[in-house]
């Protein structure tokens, strides 16, 4: 018969307690002697850069690889899993930042699959519904059983993902970056969804990077910095900035230019550009933008206004209906992509995944796209793999990106340290017009601050950057000159010293505060 004595010595053991683990790869210590608390019945943060060993530490603790030192104690008890099969007898649970779901199968199958409930030598699946419908009721986790997972949204699927953990028994959960593909509204339903969980006892521990999110939710905070825990904090006390210095070790850089480096030397101009859809609806109409050698002109709009297709007309991914785009005085608008990357244009895509990188690809693979016709790619026509690997070699040096060589895939980098490869790629070959477009987007500080400098760097050294972003302080801050995209037009110039971000917001959206007639025009 327990005591209370027993109670109270049950409440005060941590769910788990992870004592120096060490994770060692060929070429790098991805955790180092890392020392983790996690209370019972409490959400746990685990903040950290991008690459700095968050995920690697918890797929130890979920069994999918073992530490090469250190223990882990689930309840007290010192556990050795060498599966997830026995992370999850131990009541242990991880929901992975990339679902994994079977889009075909209904959401009590997804759930049930490799568990599943047997009467009678066949398929209980009233009773896997049942069941499914009881873990939804209880913990607020509303989804119906038989619906397709194809036909769910993201909440919804991240919902199946969290009760197929709970269905397994698991008393405590894994949550890597749950909040990566989740719209505000998305967020605030998963936030009262955990609230409910640690009502109920469970303990969870969560991943990620987002400052604003971790403050929001945990109830103590652990800061790992390039694989190693550098401290706890209370979320009721401490501060993003200080949170953030916490995770790239030093006082946090700020979105800001200095001296003014911008020429009377036109870079870019587009005259009387427009751009029509398939359908021939107009997407972009009567463009006239202009960038000097030295200038950052940042271009702030609401995500669909057309950013994009400003892009695709500059890099000649789209063809014009109308107008002229022109590079350093020379008419490039019936040039391909390729021949315009040539003449000076490097490209940071919005999408890193999708247009920036192939992720089954090595470092050095990737360093060569869009350079496949220049040095020190090519050498005549054939690939120069030595210039190319000796080069790639640089830009990881240059641009601090975290790797134990240049041979692994690109998919087996943070998001933080892709970007940065990227970034280093389209800075070389001596471009004369940089396009970034959301160049932080989903990177952490550490990233994002580096992006920065390089972006300063760019500017310094005289060329012309278009930014576009959806973090208004850092076009405010990072910007020479100021315009917003609204329905396909460029409406008003602003100057970063004057403009707010509500200023700007109330312009993204149609407001009074710009004038149509002004356009950022020399």
């Amino acid at each position: 018969m327990s005591t209370a004595t027993d109670l109270v010595e049950t409440v005060r053991t941590p769910a788990v307690r992870l004592t120096g683990i060490t994770k060692r790869y060929p070429g790098v210590v991805a955790n180092s002697d890392i020392n983790l608390s996690v209370r019972r019945a409490s959400v746990h943060a685990l903040v950290g850069e991008n690459g700095a060993g968050k995920s690697t530490l918890m797929k130890t603790l979920f069994g999918l690889h073992q530490p090469d030192e250190g223990t882990i104690e689930v309840d007290g008890r010192v556990c050795s899993f060498h599966s997830p099969a026995d992370a999850i007898s131990a009541g242990i649970g991880m929901v992975h930042q990339h679902f994994m779901l079977a889009d075909n199968l209904t959401v009590w199958e997804n759930v049930v699959l490799g568990s599943e409930p047997v009467s009678g030598g066949r398929l209980d699946g009233a009773r896997a519904r049942a069941d499914i419908s009881e873990i939804g009721r209880r913990y607020g986790l509303y989804v119906d059983p038989k619906a397709l997972v194809e036909e769910l949204g993201v909440g919804a699927r991240q919902r199946v993902e969290i009760i197929k953990v709970l269905y397994r028994g698991a008393k405590i959960l894994i949550l890597d970056e749950p909040t990566a593909v989740l719209v505000p509204q998305e967020v605030d339903e998963l936030f009262g969804n955990l609230a409910g969980l640690k009502a109920e006892g469970l303990t969870i521990i969560f991943i990620s990077h987002k400052l604003d999110e971790v403050r929001a939710i945990a109830d103590e905070i652990t800061v790992i910095r390039r694989g190693t825990t550098v401290g706890t904090a209370d979320p009721r006390s401490v501060t993003n900035r200080q949170l953030a210095e916490m995770m790239v070790g030093s006082a946090l850089p700020v979105p800001e230019l200095r001296e003014s480096t911008v020429t009377d030397q036109v870079m870019l101009r587009l005259a009387g550009v427009r751009v029509t859809s398939a359908e021939g609806r107009d997407v972009l109409t009567d463009i006239d933008l202009t960038i000097h050698a030295g200038e950052v002109l940042g271009i702030a709009g609401v995500e669909g206004n057309g950013q994009a297709e400003l892009v695709d007309a500059i890099m000649g991914i789209t063809p014009i209906a109308e107008g002229t785009v022109s590079l350093d005085s020379i008419d490039i608008t019936a040039l391909s992509t390729l021949k315009r990357r040539e003449a000076g244009i490097g490209f940071i895509s919005e999408d890193r995944h999708r247009q920036g990188l192939t992720l089954l690809a090595s470092l050095w693979e990737n360093r060569a796209l869009g350079f496949q016709t220049r040095r020190p790619v090519a050498k005549g026509i054939f690939l120069d793999r030595a210039a190319t690997k000796a080069d790639t070699r640089r830009i990881v040096q240059e641009f601090d990106v975290r790797t134990p060589g240049i041979d692994v895939l690109a998919a087996a980098l943070s998001g933080g340290n892709q970007q940065k490869l990227i970034v280093g790629r389209e800075m070389s070959g001596n471009p004369v017009l940089l396009i970034a477009s959301h160049p932080t987007r989903g990177v952490d500080v550490g990233a994002q601050a580096a992006i920065w400098e390089q972006l300063r760097k760019a500017r310094a050294a005289g060329l012309a950057v278009l930014l576009i972003s959806a973090d208004l302080e850092e076009l405010i801050g990072m910007s020479d000159t100021l315009t917003v995209i609204l329905r396909g037009r460029l409406v008003g110039r602003f100057e970063p010293r004057d403009v707010t971000p509500e200023i700007l917001g109330i312009a993204m959206t149609g407001g009074h505060e710009a004038d149509p007639t002004e356009t950022p025009e020399a």
